[in-house]
C-alpha cells in the first residue's frame, strides 16, 4: 500500500465550499507531486424544465465552466502543480464522479467540499459529498467550510 496520491479529482462549482476543497487539493497534489483533475459536472437533470423557457442555459452552463476551471487552473499551476487537467462533465455529479470520472482517471483521492444544506434537503436529496463518500472507490477528503469568527 502506497502513502501517496498520483491521481487526485477536486469537485468545484463555484460555491466556497468547492473553493476551500481547491485549497486543500493544491497542497496535496504539490505535496504528492501529483495529477491535479479539475472537475465541474453540469446538472442536467434540471435542464428539461428550464430550457423549456431558456434554451441558452446549456450554453451559459458550460461557458461557466469552462471560465471557473481555467480560473483553477491557472491558479493551480501558479501554486506549483506541475500537471492539472480540467474536466466538464455533464449528468449527475452524485454518479458521474465516482462511477466514471474516477475509473476512466484511475483516481485514488476524492476532494470535495461539505455541503450547505439543512436536515430536510439532505433528507430529501440527499448530499453530492455524501454520496460521494459512500460510492468512491478510493479514498475521500470532505472539506469544511471554516466558520466566520463570531463577534
Amino acid at each position: 500500500m502506497t502513502l501517496s496520491y498520483n491521481n487526485i479529482i477536486v469537485a468545484v462549482d463555484g460555491s466556497a465550499e468547492a473553493k476551500w476543497a481547491f485549497k486543500k487539493a493544491v497542497g496535496i497534489a504539490k505535496r504528492n507531486n501529483a495529477t491535479l483533475n479539475l472537475v465541474n459536472v453540469i446538472d442536467t437533470r434540471s435542464f428539461a424544465a428550464v430550457e423549456a423557457y431558456d434554451r441558452s442555459i446549456a450554453e451559459r452552463a458550460q461557458t461557466f465552466a469552462q471560465e471557473l476551471l481555467a480560473g483553477y487552473k491557472k491558479d493551480a499551476e501558479t501554486a506549483g502543480v506541475e500537471n492539472v487537467k480540467v474536466l466538464i462533465e455533464y449528468g449527475s455529479p452524485k454518479t458521474i464522479i465516482t462511477k466514471e470520472i474516477s475509473k476512466k482517471y484511475e483516481v485514488d483521492l476524492i476532494i470535495c467540499g461539505a455541503t450547505g444544506l439543512n436536515a430536510v434537503e439532505r433528507f430529501l436529496i440527499g448530499s453530492v459529498s455524501e454520496n460521494i463518500v459512500r460510492s468512491a472507490k478510493c479514498d475521500v477528503l470532505v472539506v469544511r467550510t471554516p466558520e466566520p469568527d463570531a463577534e
